[in-house]
C-alpha cells in the first residue's frame, strides 16, 4: 500500500524546474488559464500560447517569464479568495511585459556596473594620486551604494508604471481593475506593520499605501462602458481547497474546513487529506458526496479514481477515471492515471489501452510518470528508453545516459526510439 501510495502522489507531481517546484494539476492549471487568458489576451498574448506553472511556495507571489509562461505560488492562491484579484495580480505582472521591464532593467543593471566601476577607479585613482590609502576609501566604498540606490529607484517607477498598465490591461479585457485594491488592501494588512519601519528609499517597491492610493487616482480617471464581466469564484474555491487538502497537514485542512462545514470545496479538502493520510473509506464517503452533487465535474471522479486505486479497487478506479476522461477528454494526468491501474490489473487489451493513454497522454504534456508507466507496458527495449526519459526529466543525467544506452543496444537503429536516446546520449551533463 505505501508504494501505491508514493507511486500516486506522482500523478500530483512536484517536479524540480528552474531550481523551483512546479505542481502539475489538470483543474488547477485549466481553471488558472481560464482566468488568465483574458488579461493575456489584452497584453498581445494569444491565449494558445499562454502557459500557466503552479509553484509550490508559501511567498505571496507571481511572475512571468518571456510575456507567455506565468508562475503563481501556491501561497499567493491560499491567500488571494477572489478570482478579480487574482486576475489583478496577474494583469500588474504582465505589466512589467508590456512595459519592457525586464529588458529596461537589464540595461540598467549593465549601466549601473559600468557607472559604479567609474566610481571605483577614481577612487582607486585617488589612493595612488594622494599616496594615501585612505584617501579614496570613502569614495571607493560608496560606488556600491550609489548603484544599489539607483536600481531601487528604477525598480520603484517600473512597479508604479505595471500598476497603472494593470488598470489598463484589465479594463481592455473588460474585467473589473478594482481587484487591484483588493490585492492592495491585503497586502497592507499583512505587511501595514512591517513597511512602516522600512524607509521608502531602501525598497524595491513603493509601500503598499502609496500603491493604494495613486491606484485610486487611476481608477478615477478611467472610463470603462458597459458592465465588467463577472467571474464566479465557485470553481476557484476548489481548486484552493483542493491545494489546501495536497499541501497542508491534517490539522490546518481541519482548522480551514472544520466538519461542520459541509460546502463542497471544504469536503473536497477533508476527502483529499483522508486519502493522503489512509482513511479512505472516509475519503470515498466524501467523494461520492461530492459526485452527487455535481455528477460532471471530471475532478471528482479523477480523486475517486485515486482512492480506488489505493483500495487496490482495479476495476472501480478505472471505471472513476474512464468517466473523468469522458468529462475531460484533454486531460494527460488522468490518462496517465487510468494507464497505471491498466498496467498493473493486467485484463485483456489491458496493455494496448495503457500503451495508447501514455502516447496520447505525451503529445500533449511531458511528464516523468507518464514515461514510467510506459517503461511497464514494453517489454521489447523500448522499455530502457522510456525509463531514459523518466530519469532526462528528473534530471538525473548519468541514468538517463545509462538507459539510453541500453536502449540503443537492442533497439534497430531506425525506430524513433532509437533516436531519442540517442538525443539523450549527446545532451549535456546535469
Amino acid at each position: 500500500m505505501h508504494k501505491i501510495l508514493m507511486v500516486l502522489f506522482f500523478i500530483f507531481a512536484v517536479i524540480p524546474a528552474h531550481a523551483l517546484s512546479v505542481i502539475t494539476d489538470t483543474e488547477t492549471e485549466k481553471l488558472l488559464h481560464k482566468i488568465i487568458a483574458p488579461v493575456a489576451t489584452a497584453a498581445n498574448i494569444p491565449e494558445s500560447r499562454l502557459k500557466i506553472h503552479i509553484v509550490n511556495d508559501a511567498d505571496f507571489n507571481a511572475f512571468v517569464t518571456g510575456g507567455e509562461d506565468v508562475y503563481i505560488y501556491t501561497g499567493l492562491l491560499m491567500r488571494i479568495h477572489d478570482v478579480n484579484a487574482l486576475q489583478a495580480v496577474v494583469a500588474h505582472e504582465l505589466g512589467h511585459t508590456v512595459g519592457g521591464h525586464i529588458q529596461q532593467m537589464s540595461a540598467r543593471m549593465e549601466a549601473e556596473m559600468k557607472r559604479a566601476l567609474m566610481i571605483q577607479a577614481l577612487g582607486i585613482g585617488l589612493m595612488v594620486a594622494g599616496g594615501n590609502p585612505t584617501l579614496g576609501a570613502g569614495v571607493l566604498a560608496g560606488a556600491g551604494g550609489v548603484a544599489k540606490q539607483s536600481l531601487l529607484s528604477f525598480s520603484r517607477d517600473e512597479e508604479r508604471i505595471a500598476d497603472d498598465l494593470a488598470v489598463d490591461l484589465m479594463v481592455r479585457a473588460n474585467i473589473n481593475p478594482a481587484g487591484l485594491l483588493t490585492v492592495f488592501n491585503q497586502m497592507n494588512d499583512m505587511m501595514g506593520a512591517t513597511e512602516s519601519k522600512i524607509s521608502k528609499h531602501n525598497t524595491n517597491h513603493p509601500l503598499t499605501n502609496e500603491r493604494l492610493k495613486n491606484t485610486r487616482e487611476k481608477l478615477k480617471n478611467t472610463k470603462h462602458d458597459g458592465e465588467f464581466t463577472k467571474y464566479s469564484n465557485d470553481e476557484y474555491e476548489l481548486v484552493r481547497a483542493k491545494l489546501i487538502g495536497y499541501l497542508y497537514p491534517e490539522q490546518r485542512i481541519l482548522d480551514k474546513y472544520p466538519y461542520r462545514d459541509t460546502t463542497s470545496p471544504a469536503i473536497y479538502a477533508r476527502a483529499i487529506g483522508n486519502m493522503r493520510r489512509g482513511a479512505l473509506s472516509g475519503a470515498a464517503q466524501g467523494t461520492r458526496t461530492l459526485i452527487g452533487r455535481d455528477p460532471k465535474n471530471p475532478y471528482f471522479f479523477e480523486l475517486l479514481g485515486d482512492i480506488e486505486y489505493q483500495f487496490g479497487h482495479y476495476d472501480d478506479s478505472a471505471s472513476a477515471y474512464e468517466m473523468a476522461l469522458k468529462l475531460e477528454p484533454n486531460a494527460p494526468q488522468i490518462q496517465t492515471a487510468l494507464a497505471l491501474v491498466l498496467a498493473e490489473r493486467k485484463k485483456p487489451n489491458d496493455n494496448a489501452r495503457a500503451t495508447e493513454l501514455c502516447k496520447t497522454a505525451l503529445l500533449r504534456e511531458k511528464a516523468p510518470l507518464t514515461y514510467w508507466v510506459l517503461s511497464k507496458l514494453y517489454d521489447d527495449g523500448r522499455e530502457y528508453w522510456a525509463m531514459a526519459e523518466f530519469y532526462n526529466m528528473n534530471g538525473n543525467a548519468k541514468k538517463a545516459k545509462q538507459f539510453a544506452k541500453k536502449a540503443q543496444s537492442v533497439l534497430k537503429p531506425d525506430t524513433p526510439e532509437y533516436i531519442k536516446s540517442g538525443d539523450i546520449l549527446s545532451g549535456p551533463e546535469k
